[in-house]
């Protein structure tokens, strides 16, 4: 073979397969980002109305603060904050522990243990709860476990400790 003819293959060989690489490359139509709609979980208007989408009575703070200042208390208010957070900044009025990060247990044990763990009596299942934490999020899950575990008249504090202490709330120690 001419030494020519040997260049000339020398060249197809190392530069076809980059050049038809890049060629592809150039003719491979761009790919877009999928336009994805956004799907959203449904919600429900829960400030207009008394009641959650979930069954859960959602109270304000003219309601807790008339509850917790009642002498005959027609629902139990209970804080799902830890023992340390009560200590630090107090609870509302009236208001018993159940710290529901640390005992999410506590409406599906027995009313014995309960009250050995607890140190007061599990409200009845008829009764009235109405749960509060620091911000909401913890009240709300406090919701589901006792309407999970049976009980009927759920309701949550959805200001919590943070409007209740912004509003000028009674403070128990």
């Amino acid at each position: 073979m001419s030494s020519a003819l040997r260049t000339t293959a020398q060249l197809t060989t190392r530069t076809t397969p980059r050049r038809s690489l890049s060629i592809a490359a150039a003719q491979t139509p761009l790919r877009r980002p999928l336009a994805l709609t956004p799907q959203h979980r449904q919600r429900f208007g829960i400030r207009w109305s008394s009641e959650s989408a979930m069954g859960t009575k959602i109270w304000t703070f003219e309601e807790i603060e008339a509850l917790s200042s009642s002498k005959k208390r027609n629902a139990t208010i209970i804080d799902t904050r830890e023992p340390g957070e009560l200590q630090q900044s107090g609870r509302i009025p009236g208001s018993v522990n159940i710290p529901i990060t640390t005992s999410p247990d506590s409406f599906h044990i027995s009313k014995d243990e309960f009250e050995d763990r607890f140190g007061f009596e599990r409200p009845a299942q008829e009764d009235e709860v109405v749960f509060y934490c620091k911000a909401g999020v913890r009240a709300r899950a406090a919701a589901g476990i006792a309407r999970e575990a049976g009980w009927k008249k759920v309701g949550e504090y959805p200001g919590s400790w943070l409007d209740w202490a912004a509003k000028g709330g009674k403070v128990e120690r």
